[in-house]
C-alpha cells in the first residue's frame, strides 16, 4: 500500500481577508477552481518551492453555516521560519495578533481571519530570546 500526503483543507468566510493573511506568511496562489455548479471557490497556496504542501482554502459562495465557531477541529498548520523575530514583526506592523509571542526564541503561534491556529517555528536552533517578545504575555488562546 502507498499513500502520498496531498494538502490541508480549510474553510474560509472571507477568501480575500484569508489570501491577504497567508500572503503575509509568505505562501503563494499555485492553482484556482471555480465550481460554478458547487457554488464554490478552491485556492491552493503554498510556500516558494514547495508547491508539493499545499493548503486548500475552501470558500462557499453563499456562506458556510456549518463551520465550527473556532476551527478547532483539525489543530494548527505549522510553518518554519528563517527568522522567527522577523517574521512575528512582519505579521505584526500588518495588524495580525500574536497570540503567543516567540518568548523563547523557537515557537510563536497567531490566528488566521477565520480563526484557524498557524503555528510558527523558527528554523535551526533557537534565537537568543530578544525584547519585546521576551517579556510579552500571551493573547486569547491559539
Amino acid at each position: 500500500m502507498t499513500i502520498r500526503y496531498l494538502h490541508v483543507m480549510v474553510r474560509v468566510l472571507d477568501l480575500d481577508a484569508s489570501m491577504r493573511f497567508f500572503r503575509l506568511l509568505g505562501l503563494e496562489e499555485i492553482k484556482r477552481w471555480e465550481n460554478e455548479a458547487g457554488r464554490f471557490t478552491l485556492v491552493y497556496l503554498a510556500a516558494p518551492g514547495q508547491e508539493e504542501t499545499p493548503v486548500e482554502l475552501t470558500y462557499n459562495w453563499d456562506g458556510d453555516d456549518g463551520l465550527p465557531s473556532d476551527s478547532r477541529h483539525f489543530g494548527h498548520l505549522a510553518y518554519e521560519v528563517d527568522d522567527i523575530y522577523a517574521t512575528c514583526g512582519h505579521l505584526q506592523a500588518n495588524g495580525v495578533l500574536i497570540n503567543r509571542p516567540p518568548r523563547d526564541g523557537r515557537m510563536a503561534f497567531v490566528r488566521s481571519p477565520d480563526n484557524i491556529s498557524i503555528e510558527l517555528l523558527q528554523k535551526g536552533a533557537a534565537l537568543a530570546p530578544a525584547e519585546p517578545w521576551a517579556s510579552m504575555g500571551n493573547t486569547g488562546h491559539w
